[in-house]
């Protein structure tokens, strides 16, 4: 029997995961605010095979606290917009998928479509997008324009408008049909205004006429991924999502991870293909175990405190990873997206360690296939919800 294929993806951070990776001897601290380390750790993840990269970000700047901004000066502080960032990287790469995170709460949706579908134009059909939430008061005083949601009621506030953000875009994304461009020399038509489409959105958040700037992106819909880590962003996943990203504690939490997916996707009614699941973990790896516990303790040290995350913690060695991942495996995932807690460390010993150790057991793939992100994930190009049937 063939064993399942993995999906593999790295979500990246700066310097990384751990609050002081920007203080490990081999971080690149006075970098974290240039281009070139980006690009060259995504070109050593698709050197990898991976399936996708995601650029981290939020909406105001870091804080340990969800709610309000905390003092600290001993971690990174500030980072470049993922979405631009992502954009600067395409051009460098040929395969890997490029899924920036981008905030619904205060952008306008609009604005979202039109810079996913410019990266999806740029990077020839690997982009995708991940929308995030933000409650913080201090993130509403950034731009002023509406109050902070009100924490009661705040979770299934900010989803609702995230849900009605997601559609507005999706819908922006098929306002122009495939063909709606003629480029018609001899008779000086461009395009096709038949083929342009209001959306005429009306909802809670937003209103919305269309049609978007940016001509329909070359997947049709770029891939939506979603950071689910209870009920209510579950169904926004399963209502809006094409993927989800989950954080099962250990490998007897995934089972329970994966039903409550499944049955969210129940609850609301999901038409079409499943969500696809990945399972999230911080990992710092070295040749031995006891190498990558002690590097971990001595960054604990450094940041007065053990390191605090929403995503299973893996400390080890990768082929111990590479086991761990196939045992994880079989309780339901697609595959896992993985936070290297020290960028310039566990990126290559997930490239050079961890991927040759997947590929031995013939679960990771040893060259790309040719096809988009949503392909690449067994989604095929949707049709266009405005194009008219033929008749």
């Amino acid at each position: 029997m063939v064993p399942d294929q993995l999906h593999l993806g790295v979500s990246l951070a700066g310097s990384g995961y751990h609050e002081a990776a920007w203080r490990d001897p081999t971080s690149r601290p006075a970098e974290l605010f240039s281009a070139g380390p980006w690009v060259a750790d995504v070109r050593l993840a698709e050197r990898a095979l991976l399936d996708l990269v995601s650029f981290d970000d939020a909406f105001g700047i870091q804080s340990q606290s969800p709610r309000k901004l905390d003092e600290r000066t001993d971690h990174v502080r500030g980072r470049l917009e993922a979405v631009l960032l992502a954009s600067r990287v395409a051009p460098t790469t040929t395969h890997i998928g490029l899924v920036p995170v981008a905030t619904t709460t205060y952008p306008e949706p609009f604005h979202i479509a039109s810079a996913i579908s410019t990266l999806d134009w740029i990077s020839k059909g690997r982009a995708g997008w991940q929308p995030r939430v933000t409650g913080r008061a201090a993130d509403a005083a950034l731009v002023g324009t509406k109050p902070a949601p009100d924490p009661s009621t705040a979770l299934h506030d900010m989803f609702e408008e995230a849900t009605d953000a997601v559609e507005v875009v999706r819908r922006l994304w098929d306002s122009w049909e495939d063909d709606a461009i003629i480029k018609d020399v001899a008779t000086g038509r461009f395009i096709d205004r038949d083929k342009l489409h209001y959306i005429d959105f009306e909802g809670r958040s937003f209103s919305v006429k269309g049609p978007s700037i940016v001509p329909r992106p070359p997947q049709g819909q770029p891939l939506v991924a979603v950071l689910a880590h209870q009920p209510v962003p579950w169904e926004f996943a399963a209502t809006s999502g094409d993927l989800v990203f989950i954080t099962p504690a250990d490998e007897s939490d995934v089972a329970t991870w994966v039903g409550n997916v499944r049955d969210a996707e129940t609850r609301m009614g999901r038409q079409g293909q499943p969500l696809k699941l990945l399972a999230d973990l911080v990992v710092f790896l070295a040749p031995t175990a006891t190498a990558a516990a002690d590097r971990k303790s001595r960054l604990d040290e450094l940041a007065g405190r053990e390191l605090l995350s929403d995503a299973a913690i893996f400390v080890g060695t990768p082929e111990e990873l590479a086991a761990e991942l196939v045992a994880w495996q079989a309780h339901g995932l697609d595959g896992f997206r993985l936070r290297p807690g020290v960028t310039t460390v566990d990126l290559p010993a997930i490239v050079d360690g961890l991927v040759p150790a997947l590929q031995q057991r013939g679960v990771f793939r040893r060259s790309y296939e040719p096809g988009t992100l949503r392909e690449r994930f067994g989604l095929g190009r949707p049709a266009n919800r405005y194009a008219r049937s033929e008749p």
